[in-house]
């Protein structure tokens, strides 16, 4: 049987996703034909920004490179543009004269950057951000000048902003609106958002509108300035504008295909995404379905689905919209927003604002439903929230919890739990792609998958934006259980030095015993011979953890502050804190405190928020001195370590006591003193459930109740305050010790470098977690005297570093 033709105009997501879906149906159907504008295979449009950024290279965001075009029997014109279709001969005609007959013909033509009149927009280095040209001409330009002014302040204007930040530009964004990404975002949560920006570096001019680009002096004409219309003229080498999209309806309009008008300019297409030509099928960005141009993947990629089961001659599929939300990653911060969030008459808002954390919820109820909802820094409950709103579902019994999410409508107390096991089997994962908890399950289980990258590929969840990559490793983790191999930091190479993740350095070093930094730079052939400031501390943490006394420490791949044994202070000076185990102290050695703080002039001391005291303001060349005189133990403030226990006094003075808390703290601390780890790690032990300790915003937490203790995992009080999660309950002072010891080895050997707790757990999920320490018995034991082995014989590096020799190494190491 003959097959039939089918044409493709547009390589892009869209094009190329419904492609895939057809291929999944109807695999010898058609004979295909894609013609691409650009000269190269189908990539990840969304992933541009990180490319811009340096975090990835244009090889990292290949959705189909050409050997998938050749494998599944795909013609690819990748660099022509088709510019005439003529219907009644069912042909389309490229730009070099070339033609291709066609029996359906799929239009995915995507959209064009739209470029305000502004004079001046046809400088040099006036730049629209849509494509791998764009960012290859703003990468370019970035290397050679200073000055960048990104006009348009919506999700693609300051990834373009930022990504230019990190390659050392001077960058100003200037937005007509009142605040940035109003499309998005509320004015509460878009100055959140801006005051994250402007701590990088960026620098907003809002409400304000540009007159002309300014084209310097010399026959090469390349912008040199802004002038907005109060006067006001900025400096700019590089000026992109970003200031939205336009369906591309050029060819469509030109072959009499039916086109909506002013801002429904859309390629008109039924819920079967055909045209007004039964032949001509359309999706993406250049389609207007009952009135909507949708410009997110995940509707786009619904879209493809209906058009293949047509295309694939099944007859059944029907698109009826999208419900819209957004969730992203701006420039690390995570977004999201849905319904109505702006909220109206006859609605109520339900809001935490929490500046200082940097967490902003505003959930809008409208009778007994949630009809709309934004949210910054936290967006863990977002899928569930959308959920509700999507399905108009009534929220009146659930309302004095909402804004606490999905787990708090659990069981009484500390219920825990990883947010993906609780979810329906229906529920939608990766918004993105439309992939839904149910459909990864299934693909794990029927594939036998173990890895982030054979989900994705499989399934494509996680592989576009990135933002539910945690969720996807919660139900790998939850599905596979000890099998589970935890994937590489969003599958990224370690440093430009390589091109190897840090999950498979550190099983190579596993692997093959490698014992120091030269050993695995050259096993694995870095580029860099010496490596770079960001690899080096890596391999440094991977080797001494993986290999515990034989591999070798370089203390010269370790930060300043691990170096000098001190944090170092903005004007130079140091601060010293030594241990007071479990936050207890003794009048010995509060007299040595203060008589070290007269002898060295230490401008001030202050108490910590961990219970113990710091010493500001000492010179380098005194700290060999301050250490002898204080004859205390470090307290490790300056590592990626163990830092403190904190304790209240517990059963041994307090009347609401129900175990020893001070007794327990300094056990934990003692056992764990000298270990290094991926980040810095505190604990907290509270003597009663009234958790004087603060023992729920620790990395570990232990609380005392009346038949024993409760463990906790994960909290974290820094700039995103996490509550941590119920690991446990258990009877003894030594089962503390061991699932304590036993988390955190576990976190040591699977950690990427740099990761608090908190990203570790959220990275595989509570129920794994429970499933290593709490229901393995064998493993946790091995677990926590791995620990122990590693901790053995741990020497204080104060008292290493104030006599002799080793004061000379000290003072040579730490310049």
């Amino acid at each position: 049987m003959k097959k039939q033709k089918l044409v493709v105009v547009g390589n892009g997501m869209a094009g190329m996703r419904t492609v895939e879906e057809l291929l999944k149906l109807a695999p010898d159907l058609y004979e295909i034909t894609v013609f691409g504008a650009e000269p190269h295979g189908n990539y990840n449009r969304i992933l541009l920004s990180p490319v811009l950024a340096g975090e990835m290279t244009l090889s990292d965001i290949v959705l189909n490179d050409l050997d998938w075009y050749r494998d599944h029997g795909i013609t690819l014109y990748a660099g022509k543009t088709v510019t005439k279709i003529d219907r009644i001969r069912r042909k389309v005609i490229a730009a070099d004269g070339s033609e291709e007959d066609y029996d359906r013909l799929l239009l995915a033509t995507g959209s064009t950057p739209f470029i305000p009149p502004i004079p001046g927009n046809d400088l040099a280095n006036v730049v629209a951000y849509r494509d791998i040209s764009d960012t290859e001409m703003m990468i370019s330009a970035a290397a050679q000048h200073h000055h960048a002014v990104v006009i348009g302040a919506g999700l693609l204007g300051l990834e373009a902003a930022n990504g230019l930040r990190l390659r050392g530009m001077e960058v100003s964004v200037v937005h007509l609106a009142e605040w940035i990404m109003e499309r998005q975002l509320d004015k509460t949560a878009a100055d959140m958002l801006q005051m994250s920006l402007e701590a990088r570096g960026l620098r907003f001019l809002l409400s304000a509108a540009t007159e002309a680009l300014l084209g310097k002096d010399g026959a090469y004409q390349r912008v040199g300035a802004v002038r907005l219309k109060d006067g006001v003229e900025i400096a700019a080498d590089l000026v992109v504008v970003a200031t939205g999209i336009r369906p591309n309806t050029q060819l469509a309009e030109a072959a009499g295909l039916h086109c909506g008008l002013g801002r429904n300019r859309g390629l008109v297409v039924s819920d079967t995404m055909q045209t007004y030509d039964p032949r001509i099928y359309a999706v993406g960005e250049c389609v207007s379905h009952r009135g909507t141009i949708y410009g997110l993947v995940a509707p786009l990629f619904e879209q493809a689905k209906v058009c293949a089961n047509h295309l694939a001659n099944f007859g059944i599929g029907r698109y009826s919209g999208s419900a819209m939300s957004t969730k992203l990653k701006v420039t690390g911060v995570d977004v999201f927003s849905a319904g109505e969030f702006m909220g109206g008459q006859d609605c109520e808002e339900i809001v935490l604002h929490d500046r200082v954390g940097g967490v902003y919820k505003k959930l809008v109820v409208s009778g007994e439903k949630l009809i709309g909802a934004v949210l910054i820094g936290d967006t863990a409950d977002a899928a569930w929230y959308f959920r509700l709103i999507k399905d108009a579902a009534p929220v009146g019994e659930m309302r004095a919890r909402l804004m606490f999410g999905e787990s708090s409508l659990g069981d009484a107390g500390h219920a825990g739990g990883s947010n993906a096991a609780s979810m329906a089997d229906s529920a939608e994962i990766c918004g993105c792609n439309g992939v839904c908890k149910g459909s990864i399950v299934k693909a794990i289980r029927e594939h036998g998958l173990f890895t982030l990258d054979e989900v994705r590929k499989h399934t494509k969840a996680s592989s576009s934006c990135g933002s539910c990559t945690g969720l996807v490793e919660q139900i790998l983790a939850s599905t596979v259980g000890g099998a589970y191999k935890p994937a590489s930091r969003a599958d990224k190479a370690l440093c430009a030095c390589t091109d190897y993740s840090h999950g498979t350095v550190r099983q190579a070093i596993r692997d093959n015993k490698l014992l120091s930094i030269a050993d695995t730079q050259h096993f694995l052939e870095w580029r860099t011979p010496n490596g770079c400031a960001t690899c080096r501390p890596a391999l440094n943490y991977y080797l001494i953890s993986t290999w515990p006394h034989e591999a070798m420490d370089d203390p010269q791949s370790r930060f300043i502050n691990e170096r000098a044994h001190a944090n170092i202070q903005k004007d130079g000076t140091f601060s010293v804190v030594p241990r007071m185990w479990g936050g207890l102290t003794t009048p010995d050695e509060l007299r040595r405190i203060a008589h070290v703080a007269e002898k060295y002039q230490v401008p001030t001391l202050k108490v910590t928020g961990g219970q113990r005291i710091d010493l500001l303001g000492i010179r380098k060349e005194d700290l060999p001195g301050v250490w002898a005189d204080l004859g205390m133990p470090s307290g490790h403030a300056y590592g990626k370590s163990i830092r403190t226990v904190k304790t209240c006094v517990g059963t041994e003075h307090c009347r609401f006591g129900t175990q020893q808390s001070m007794a327990m703290g300094v056990s934990l601390e003692k056992m764990l003193f000298g270990m290094w780890s991926p980040h810095k790690v505190k604990l907290a032990v509270s003597g009663c459930p009234r958790n004087c300790a603060e023992a729920g915003i620790k990395d570990i937490g232990v609380i005392g109740v009346d038949s024993g203790w409760e463990i906790y995992v994960g909290g974290n009080g820094g700039i995103k305050t996490e509550v941590a999660l119920f690991l446990c309950k258990v009877a003894s002072d030594e089962e503390v010790r061991e699932i304590s010891g036993a988390f955190l080895q576990l976190y040591r050997e699977e950690a990427y470098y740099l990761d608090r707790t908190v990203h570790y757990l959220q990275r595989v999920g509570l129920d794994y977690l429970k499933q290593r320490i709490v229901e393995d018995t064998a493993g946790r034991r091995a677990l926590y005297q791995r620990l122990l082995y590693a901790l053995q014989d741990t020497p204080d590096p104060w008292t290493e570093r104030i006599s002799g020799p080793a004061r000379r190494e000290f003072e040579a190491l730490s310049v």
